[in-house]
């Protein structure tokens, strides 16, 4: 005898469901772009084209190592996100999965990622691969609750898939070290902007973030501003270290200054819309640097 239609339909419905909880565990929206950034490294990095399959080998393994490190980063701080309305209803404040089910997705996943890096693409990226696990797990997870100088090493993690693409095709050179400071410098005005917005948040889950330990907010827009700034000339820093089109660091001068303008608003307004607008801003600021860099590679 076959389930009743009703049965199967809600057997999907369930698998369905849990499927979603354990993706979001994976924090989608930040692996999609630490992908981007790794896919871009490798292709400004390697001297010849990259093939297809070691290009989708160095991403499929980074995915792994990233979706472990975003459940870990959530098993750790499983109490303090129920106490934020932001994340409240993350898989695991909410109970719809266990704790042992996400150390235990962490620990495949991340095993899985290493071995993977490895052994199918080299073992450099492996390396590195657990490097940056360790630095957001291990590092800028806890010192979240310890001191605001927490971003200073997250951005370090944040920063780390520029080389983890760079090792899987030719290897770190000065030009992979100028965009991983690239991508490590953005992530200031931009958690500056987040850190704004939800400080009363942060502060009830017990988080020393910049925005909670300075009230006032000039610390942060300072931060944010000085950086941003800093990102203006460094932007276009790549245009003289790879074969790019000169016409491309147009666009991304453009961006540089905008987001030095938005962080500029931020200092001096220190108020939500102006921290949204930073946020905006900055989420343009990066993926429309990645874009122009790969069009710039175009013959």
């Amino acid at each position: 005898m076959t389930a009743p239609p009703l049965v199967l339909t809600e057997r999907r419905v369930h698998v369905l469901t849990r499927l979603a909880d354990y993706i979001e565990l994976t924090k989608p929206r930040i692996a999609g772009l630490v992908l981007v950034v790794v896919a871009v490294s490798a292709l400004l990095s390697a001297s010849e084209p990259v093939g297809f399959w070691r290009l989708s080998h160095t991403l499929l393994g980074t995915a792994l190592v990233a979706a472990s490190a975003s459940a870990m980063n959530q098993w750790l701080e499983r109490d303090r996100d129920g106490r934020m309305p932001r994340t409240a209803d993350r898989p695991l404040p909410s109970g719809r999965l266990s704790s042992a089910q996400v150390l235990a997705f962490a620990a495949t996943a991340v095993a899985c990622g290493l071995v993977y890096l490895a052994t199918i693409v080299i073992l450099p990226a492996a390396g590195l691969g657990q490097v940056t696990w360790v630095l957001y797990v291990g590092a800028y997870t806890p010192l979240k609750r310890l001191t605001w100088l927490n971003t200073v090493v997250g951005a370090v993690a944040g920063a780390m898939p520029v080389l983890i693409g760079a090792a899987a095709v030719e290897g770190i050179d000065l030009a992979a070290l100028t965009l991983f400071t690239i991508v490590y410098l953005w992530q200031f005005p931009h958690f500056m902007a987040i850190a704004w917005l939800y400080r009363r948040q942060y502060a009830a889950a017990g988080f020393r973030m910049l925005s909670v330990v300075d009230g006032t907010g000039r610390r942060a827009g300072r931060q944010a501003l000085a950086v941003a700034l800093m990102l203006v000339p460094v932007s276009l820093v790549p245009f003289t270290l790879y074969p790019l089109h000169a016409l491309a660091a147009v666009p991304v001068l453009a961006l540089a200054i905008v987001q030095a303008a938005a962080a500029a608003a931020f200092l001096h307004r220190r108020d939500d819309p102006s921290a949204r607008r930073l946020l905006r801003v900055s989420l343009v600021y990066l993926p429309g640097l990645l874009l122009f860099l790969a069009i710039g590679m175009s013959p």
